[in-house]
C-alpha cells in the first residue's frame, strides 16, 4: 500500500515487527531508517504477555478498570495511557525537526493513536476513539503559519486500510470477474456488515456538487467509485441529503442496491432501506463554491479559510443534523441499525467534531480533511447512546480504484501538481 509513496525519512519503533515493516517499506531507498525509542508499545506493566481471560481471572476490578476507564487507569504505580501521551508528544519534537516534508512513522497500535491525538491537541480521553488497526495508514498535513509559531494541524486522513475498513460476511459470490477498467464495476462479492450485539453504525458518504456516483443495474450489481463499499454494508436505514442532486441521485442508488443484494443470493430475502431526506444535511451554496475553486484537487484545512459566520451557521446546523441521525439509529427494534448519511464533505466535517464531542468544536472543523467521493465509518459500541462515537476511519477512498487519493500526493507547490 506504501511502496509507491514518496518520503524523505522514515521513524521506527525499535520492536522486531514494526522494525521488519519498515524494512520492507523502505527496501531500496539509501537513507536509513530512525529508530525511536518512544514508539514503542503502550506498556501495561503486570498486564504485560496475558492473555484477557488469564488478565480477567487475575486482576478483576484493575483489568475491569482497564477496559472501561483507560484514561484514569493505573497499575503498578503507573499510568500507562497518560505515559504513552506523553512519549507521543515527544516523539513529535523530533519528527518535527526534521528536514524531510514527507515523514513516515512505522509504530504501533496505542502509540499510533497517541500520535494523532496528540497532534490534534486532544487529550487521553480520546485513547481508543479514534481507531488505528493492524497495517492502517494515517495521515497528518502540517502546514507552517506565515508569522511563526506552531504549524496548523489537519488529519488528512485515519486509519486507511488495504481492505474494506468494516468486518464482513461474505455472502454471495457471483460469477462474473470483476472489471476494474471499465465505465463502471461489476461487483463480484455483496456482504453483510457483522456487527456485535447492541452495537450500530453510521457511515458518512461525501458528494459534492461537482461529483456524481453513477449505479446502473443490468442483472447484476454494477457500481462506479463508491457504491462497491456501500453495498457491503447492510444498511437498515440510509439517510440522504435533499437539495444536491448527487447527493440525492447517490442515496437512492444505494437504497436500490440494498434492496436488491440479498435477491442475489440463494435465500432470496428482500430488504427494505427507507431513504429520508433531512434538510439538515443541506449546505449553502458558498461551500460548493468553494470546493469547485480548487479543482480535482483539494487542499487540507480549506474550511479554515471560510468566513466565522458562515462557520457558525454551518455548526449550528450540524446540531440538528447530528441529533437527526443519532434518532434514526435509536431504534429499538434492531439492535445493529446502520445508517449511510451521504452529503457535502463540508457538513460531514461539521458532523465528525459533533461526535468526537470536541472542546471548542467549531474551530476544530479545519482539522480534518474529508475528499469527493471518501467514506467515513462510525461504530457506537453500546448503542448510539454513547458520549462519544468510535471512528474508525475518515477519509477512505480506496474503494475508488484508481480514482482513490495516495498516501502522498502532489500539491499546488509541487512541479507534478
Amino acid at each position: 500500500m506504501l511502496l509507491s509513496d514518496s518520503f524523505d525519512a522514515c521513524f521506527t519503533s525499535p520492536l522486531a515487527r514494526s522494525r521488519r515493516t519498515a524494512e520492507i517499506i523502505w527496501e531500496g531507498r539509501d537513507d536509513d531508517l530512525i529508530p525511536d525509542s518512544d514508539l514503542h508499545e503502550i506498556d501495561l506493566y503486570s498486564f504485560q504477555g496475558l492473555l484477557k481471560h488469564e488478565g480477567k481471572e487475575r486482576y478483576g476490578v484493575l483489568y475491569k478498570q482497564w477496559q472501561k476507564n483507560t484514561a484514569n487507569f493505573s497499575i503498578d504505580g503507573h499510568y500507562p495511557v497518560q505515559e504513552l501521551w506523553d512519549r507521543a508528544q515527544s516523539c513529535w519534537e523530533r519528527i518535527l525537526t526534521h528536514e524531510g516534508k514527507s515523514v513516515l512513522v512505522v509504530a504501533h497500535n496505542a502509540v499510533n493513536q497517541a500520535l494523532v491525538a496528540t497532534s490534534l491537541g486532544l487529550g487521553v480521553e480520546y485513547f481508543r476513539i479514534l481507531l488505528q488497526s493492524n497495517c492502517g495508514a494515517s495521515v497528518l498535513d502540517f502546514t507552517p503559519q506565515t508569522g511563526g509559531g506552531p504549524p496548523n494541524v489537519c488529519l488528512n486522513r485515519l486509519n486507511r486500510t488495504p481492505n474494506s475498513p468494516v468486518v464482513l460476511l461474505l455472502l454471495v459470490v457471483l460469477a462474473e470477474e470483476r472489471q476494474a477498467r471499465g465505465s463502471f464495476w461489476p461487483v463480484k462479492e455483496l456482504h453483510r456488515s457483522v456487527l456485535r450485539k447492541g452495537m450500530v453504525r453510521l457511515v458518512f458518504q461525501c458528494i459534492s456538487n461537482r461529483y456524481c456516483v453513477n449505479f446502473r443495474w443490468n442483472g447484476i450489481c454494477a457500481t462506479e467509485h463508491a457504491g462497491d463499499y456501500t453495498v457491503s454494508e447492510d444498511c437498515r436505514t440510509t439517510s440522504g441529503s435533499a437539495a444536491e442532486v448527487a447527493a440525492v441521485d447517490t442515496a437512492t442508488a444505494i437504497c436500490e442496491i440494498q434492496e436488491a443484494a440479498d435477491c442475489l443470493g440463494a435465500d432470496c430475502v428482500p430488504r427494505y432501506v427507507e431513504m429520508k431526506n433531512l434538510l439538515e444535511l443541506e449546505i449553502e451554496d458558498v461551500f460548493q463554491a468553494k470546493q469547485k475553486s480548487f479543482g480535482d484537487i483539494v487542499q487540507a484545512g480549506w474550511m479554515g479559510s471560510m468566513e466565522y459566520k458562515t462557520l457558525e451557521r454551518l455548526w449550528a446546523q450540524s446540531k440538528d443534523a447530528w441529533q437527526a441521525l443519532l434518532n434514526e439509529l435509536s431504534d429499538d427494534s434492531e439492535s445493529d441499525r446502520v445508517a449511510v448519511a451521504v452529503g457535502h464533505p463540508a457538513i460531514h466535517l461539521a458532523l465528525i467534531c459533533r461526535c468526537l464531542d470536541l472542546p471548542m468544536a467549531m474551530e476544530y472543523m479545519s482539522s480534518f480533511h474529508l475528499d469527493d467521493g471518501s467514506i467515513i465509518v462510525i461504530d457506537f459500541s453500546d448503542g448510539p447512546k454513547s458520549r462519544r462515537g468510535i471512528v474508525k476511519c475518515t477519509n477512505y477512498t480506496a474503494h475508488l480504484g484508481r480514482w482513490s487519493i495516495p498516501i502522498t500526493r502532489p500539491t499546488k507547490n509541487d512541479e507534478e501538481f
